[in-house]
């Protein structure tokens, strides 16, 4: 598939992301302290297989030969994310001096490789001792989070400026707290609430203090988004798309906007939020760039009886779908993307994660073809250019996963890297997608290296 690149910008960023537990192992090296996902995926039934993050692609020990797959793909941004608990165990107080050495080292190594780093300071990562104190239900997280955001951004911000405070706060709060399918376990709406309203207060302290420390700064937040239709066009389907429009969409951005949380979710959740004067403008902090995620779009009908916010997702037929079973729909990426920009005014944008999982195969002579990947690249980026023609202000994309990794509840066996990782030897193998990747950039008049 040929791609029309000319409207991306001369200085795009094309960047790969991860995230700290998904790739580092080593939890219990260097003073790390448990994390909410270390509890989680050893608690029995929570992830596939019985999988857990304790070694992962052990990128702790392994970055450099990771910095070296970034250069092979000539790209020039990566996306990673610091663990809390290794930088402050305690969830507040000591700072660990061997895990702000680690990411020390990290950036050094990307930045003589020519690679910017985006420093994402929150990818679901919770010190478990902050989660026995109440977690992100409790105010007092908010305020110990912004507390570490400072000692990171003042150790790393003489050379990093592009800051990212929260990573999908969607999952943390929805999935988290509500449904229940990730760290730290929860099925309880009015706990949910709760966090997700701290959760966008610590962004807005976070941003606070990251500016604080870094002059120059260029700060966001990343939300994974969904475009939302309704099944059918009778009212009752309607009215469940614009509620699941609220839950995963205006939720999340409307408060970082000025604009407050959406009312008519306040009221399908009928939860009283924690609100304290000042917070809403705190929220509201004012914003270099906006995230977004995205993966797959949403199909919903009405479920009357069923939780908030009352929806359920209806299967379309003849889609093509990914490993994950989630429906493949470039055109999504697109509409997202146009609508930050005219209903929000976003002045710059990343898509900050992309991708899709495959049962990959290891070939007899050690190569990995992925064709389906390789087409879900190319029709997602064919979007994002379509969006910049429109005037939409896209600054760059970041593939998601450089590493094949620890996806989640589905542990090791979905796989979204443009690099294979053999789990048992730790080899890294470029798959067809990572090459087609790098020929894509090369075609930008990127960086030039091969992916050989």
């Amino acid at each position: 598939m040929t791609i029309d690149l000319a409207a991306l910008p001369h200085d795009f960023l094309w960047g790969t992301a991860t995230s700290a537990y998904q790739i580092e192992g080593a939890v219990t090296e260097d003073g790390r302290s448990p994390s909410i996902w270390d509890t989680f995926s050893h608690t029995p039934g929570k992830i596939d297989n019985g999988d857990d993050g304790d070694v992962a692609c052990d990128h702790y020990h392994r970055w450099r030969e990771d910095i070296e797959l970034m250069r092979r793909l000539g790209t020039n941004a990566y996306r990673l994310s610091v663990a809390w608990p290794r930088v402050v165990p305690g969830g507040d107080g000591p700072v660990n001096p061997k895990g702000l050495d680690f990411y020390d080292a990290l950036i050094d190594g990307l930045l003589e490789a020519g690679i910017t780093p985006s420093v994402t300071l929150y990818h679901w990562d919770l010190p478990q001792v902050l989660q026995d104190r109440g977690g992100w239900s409790a105010r007092d997280t908010a305020q110990h989070f912004a507390s570490y955001a400072a000692v990171v951004a003042e150790r790393l911000g003489d050379r990093v400026k592009h800051w990212t405070t929260l990573n999908e706060p969607l999952c943390s709060a929805w999935i988290g707290h509500l449904e229940g399918r990730m760290a730290p376990g929860l099925t309880d709406l009015a706990v949910a609430v709760r966090a997700s309203y701290h959760l966008l207060l610590g962004h807005g302290l976070a941003t606070q203090a990251v500016r604080a420390a870094v002059p120059g700064a260029e700060i966001g937040i990343v939300n994974n988004l969904a475009s939302v239709e309704p099944a059918t066009d009778r009212p009752e389907d309607v009215a469940a798309a614009r509620r699941l429009d609220g839950h995963t969409n205006r939720w999340w951005l409307d408060p970082v906007h000025g604009r407050g949380f959406p009312s008519d979710m306040r009221e399908v959740y009928g939860v009283e939020l924690p609100e304290q004067p000042g917070d809403l403008e705190t929220m509201a902090a004012p914003l270099d760039w906006l995230g977004l995620n995205y993966y797959f779009p949403s199909t919903v009908a009405d479920d009357p009886t069923g939780p908030a916010p009352r929806v359920r997702t209806v299967r379309r037929l003849g889609v093509h779908r990914t490993g994950m079973d989630w429906e493949v729909e470039a055109d999504g990426i697109e509409r997202l993307l146009l609508r930050l920009t005219e209903d929000y005014g976003a002045r710059k944008l990343y898509v900050t994660e992309n991708g899709s999982a495959y049962p990959d195969v290891v070939r007899p002579d050690g190569t990995v073809d992925d064709p389906e990947r390789v087409a879900y690249l190319e029709q997602h980026l064919a979007a994002c250019a379509s969006a910049v023609r429109k005037g939409v202000p896209l600054a760059g994309y970041f593939a998601w996963s450089l590493l094949d990794n620890f996806e989640w509840a589905y542990g090791y066996d979905k796989r979204f890297g443009l690099v294979h990782v053999d789990y048992q030897t730790q080899r890294r193998t470029v798959k067809g997608s990572g090459h087609r990747y790098a020929e894509i950039i090369r075609a930008h008049g990127g960086r030039g290296r091969s992916a050989a």
